[in-house]
């Protein structure tokens, strides 16, 4: 276990062992032109929709806006040739979003690039991974 000081506040942190492991956390995009079509963000936000039926909800349980969240949407919508997320207007009772079949199979594709990014990094990462403090 560590602990350190925390130059702005005076506070002091305590760190285990654990929580300094070092780790292996890739992050894929999938670029259209400029725009980013899926990211990690956009496929938590995915994710949650597909869960929850709800952008707004979606939205909150990622601690975002939902305007934020409507225009992650919106990107991702307009660079795949079927829209990911439909919705649909009117609140609880009447309204809600949607995955599209387009949106499972998009969420699914980028879950399983993403397994296999890490399974191809696997020895170059072990190899580093001896080279890092515990």
């Amino acid at each position: 276990m560590t602990t350190r000081e925390s130059g702005s506040t005076g506070l002091t942190e305590t760190k285990t062992k654990s929580a300094r492991t070092p780790r292996l956390c890739p992050r894929m995009r999938v670029l259209c032109g400029e725009d980013i079509a899926l990211g990690p963000g956009k496929v938590d936000l995915l994710a949650l929709i597909g869960e929850t039926g709800s952008i707004r909800e979606a939205a909150e349980r990622m601690g975002m806006s939902y305007m934020r969240a409507w225009t992650l949407v919106k990107t991702m919508n307009a660079c795949f040739r079927e829209p990911l997320v439909v919705a649909s207007r009117g609140g609880k009772e009447r309204g809600g979003a949607v995955l599209t079949e387009t949106g499972r199979k998009a969420l699914e594709l980028y879950q399983e690039l993403d397994v296999l990014s890490l399974k191809a990094c696997a020895d170059t990462w072990r190899q580093l991974r001896q080279l890092l403090t515990d």
